[in-house]
Parts: C-alpha cells; structure tokens; sequence
C-alpha cells in the first residue's frame, strides 16, 4: 500500500445519538457520505479504507452482557448475538448512505473474518480487502463481536482492528472523526486543546485526557490516545488526527490532506515541544 491510503473512523457519538438506545443521525450519516464522495472525486489518488463505531446500537447489549470481557454462558451467547444484530443493524445504515452518494463499498464484518486472542485481533485474511482497494471499492469494517481463543468471544472496536491493519497495509493516515474538535488537556472541563501529542509528550497529559461522556464498552479518549501513540512509534511516518465530524466539510478538508484537531505523531529532528490551544 501506499502512502496514499488513509484509514477513516467515523466515530459512534458522530453517527449516533449515544444519550439515546438504537438511535442512527441519518442527517450525519448523509452529509459524511457525501463528502468522502467529494474526496474520492477530488483527489483520484486517495485510497480509503472506512471504519465505524457502534454508537448507541452495539453498545448497550454489549455493556449489559459484558460482551467484551469474555463470553461463556448461554445468556452471554446471547448476548453476543444481540451485539451482533445491532452492530450490523448500523452498518446497513451506513452503507446505505454511502451507496446513496455513489461511493461503490462493501462491508467487511468483522465477527466472519477476524478471530481474536485475549482481545486482540490475531488473524485476519486481508486478501478480499486488498482487492477492493485495488480496484478502487471502498471496504468498511465496523466495530463488532469476534471469536476468541481464550475469552470465547469478545469486542472488537475499530481502533483495535486499525492497530492491526495499520502494520499489515502501511497507511500514511489514520483518521478519528467523532464529536469532540479533538484531545482535551483537561476533560471534562474543555478549556484546553492538545494541537499535537508524541510519545514523549503523553506522560505530561496522560492525567487529564478522560473517558467518554456516554456508554462506550471499548474504551474512551484514553484509549484512543494510547492505541494511536503505540502505532506510529512502531509505523514511523504515521500520522494520526483527532479532530471532530460535526463540522461540515470537515471530513473532505482532512481526506484531501489537511491537518485539523489533534495530531498524533512521532517527533523528529528538535521541534519543540507542543503548546496547548486555549479556548
């Protein structure tokens, strides 16, 4: 892959309504579409790779059976299956609105492709997706149920398979759009904007990054954070944005190149160390 390829997550505050159980923002969802439909138009050589979050469809059966910390019993299996629905409930709604804006995508479910060990996807054919980036598709996974060696089943956000595509596929980005312009210093209070973390940077601001504000089984900003921080000191000349969805065109400004949010990277030569946005 080349350094063309972008990895994008619309996040699931962004295309869901987390405040409330199995409710889709199709207002969004149809804005979005257009504009990775804007992107792909605009720059023939943007290779895409789409991901999306859950939102407030897989996450509520996934809290209430603890889908994501090991999956035993009968009513856990459930469980899992209710995750599952839902999950892929969302992602129907997704790829209608990516075929309604023209954009030729094909799911790639997660729970019929990945198996996990203890939480991590371990193996994956890839194949299938490298040929709809090849021919120029645009291949979605989604954050979903898998099969796992040791739990039995677990979750799998889209973070945890972007950690494991990013060393496969080489992306020269991986892009997070939610709701939040970026990576608060001071969450929940939001008086501070991280322009940029590196790993050095992060023992400093680790205290005040925070969790989510709704229900998110698979982790908060925190997560995110340090899911990201490990990928680009293992892929080096990975970039990686935070940055918010809400905003319109938003989406197509970072697609084509443009740096909004938070930037996520590994230093080189003496730059200084980054200052803090106040709003």
């Amino acid at each position: 892959m080349s350094k063309n390829l972008a990895l994008l997550k619309l996040g699931g505050s962004l295309i869901t309504d987390k405040t409330h159980p199995h409710t889709p923002r199709l207002d969004v969802l149809q804005r979005l579409a257009q504009e990775i439909a804007q992107a792909r138009a605009q720059s023939r050589d943007l290779q895409l790779l789409l991901g999306h979050g859950s939102g407030s469809f897989g996450h509520v059966p996934a809290k209430k059976y603890n889908t994501r910390q090991g999956v035993r019993t009968p009513e856990e299996w459930n469980g899992f299956a209710e995750v599952w629905y839902q999950a892929a409930e969302l992602n129907h709604l997704v790829l209608q609105a990516l075929e309604d804006a023209g954009i030729p995508a094909l799911a790639f479910p997660p729970s019929a492709m990945v198996i996990a060990q203890d939480g991590k996807a371990a193996v994956w054919n890839l194949d299938p997706l490298r040929y709809a980036l090849a021919n120029g598709l645009l291949p979605v996974v989604y954050g979903d149920v898998v099969f796992d060696t040791i739990r039995g089943g677990t979750i799998l956000s889209t973070e945890d398979l972007f950690a494991y595509l990013v060393p496969e596929l080489h992306p020269g980005r991986m892009l997070l759009a939610g709701l939040e312009p970026g990576v608060w210093a001071d969450y929940p209070a939001r008086t501070r904007l991280l322009p940029e973390i590196t790993p050095s940077d992060f023992p400093h601001v680790a205290a005040g990054l925070g969790s989510s504000a709704a229900i998110d089984v698979t982790g908060g900003m925190d997560d995110k954070v340090r899911q990201a921080l490990a990928l680009v000191e293992e892929i080096r000349g990975l970039k990686v944005l935070i940055f918010s969805g809400e905003v319109p065109g938003t989406v197509r400004q970072v697609l084509l190149g443009e740096d909004k949010g938070t930037l996520i990277h590994r230093r080189t030569g003496t730059e200084s160390s980054p200052g803090e946005k106040r709003l």
